[in-house]
């Protein structure tokens, strides 16, 4: 029982959604230490066409990653020495649409979940059992974030195409009235000459 109570200690681990405004750029900086393996995550969530250009440099300088107008994308690397990483979004190239991005970045790899796992010996059904749920609830995790963010970026179209069919709508409703009240006038002014034609004839 105190087995399965036991969590195992994640890797590192940022995982963060913000908001990109529009000719804006956004940094971020981690400490790497050499040998480790680092996956970077993206997506656009909500804001015009949903890309973004992402960069990842290392310590000095070397672009490791480049892409432009991406909508999402994965990029996994193992660190080539100590120092300072940074990886940056850009919305420089919108003029005026603001992106919502997230980004997981996992520096590391989790530990075992016993002390003891990498040992000669097989493990006991329970410690077999208690890594075969700690993997299952790894997926489970991966695929909520997935389809919270599929949620997320499906509610943003849908409200963006609302709000178009809204606009659509109302100006619809305007052009109606326009050419309502023209018929009208026109209809109106048809009568009014032809009484005024008549009465000069009789006349």
């Amino acid at each position: 029982l105190t087995l399965l109570l036991v969590v195992a200690c994640a890797a590192r681990a940022s995982e963060i959604t913000f908001e990109l405004p529009d000719n804006a750029k956004q940094c971020f900086y981690e400490e790497i230490v050499q040998g480790t393996k680092c996956t970077l995550e993206f997506q656009v969530i909500t804001g015009g066409h949903y890309d973004v250009d992402c960069r990842l440099e290392g310590p000095h300088g070397a672009v490791l990653y480049k892409e432009m107008k991406k909508q999402y994308d994965s990029f996994t690397f193992t660190a080539s020495r100590n120092g300072t990483y940074k990886f940056c979004f850009s919305n420089e190239f919108s003029t005026f649409t603001h992106k919502i991005v997230y980004f997981d970045f996992q520096v590391g790899e989790d530990p075992p979940l016993f002390p003891s796992e990498n040992r000669a010996t097989a493990l006991t059904q329970m410690e077999s059992a208690c890594v075969s749920i700690h993997e299952a609830l790894k997926s489970v995790i991966d695929y909520q974030t997935h389809f919270r963010l599929r949620e997320a970026q499906g509610r943003s179209r849908a409200e963006d195409l609302n709000t178009r069919v809204a606009y659509w709508s109302i100006g619809e409703t305007i052009i109606l009235l326009v050419v309502s009240i023209g018929q009208v006038f026109l209809l109106k002014s048809f009568f009014s000459d032809k009484r005024t034609t008549t009465t000069f004839v009789g006349s």
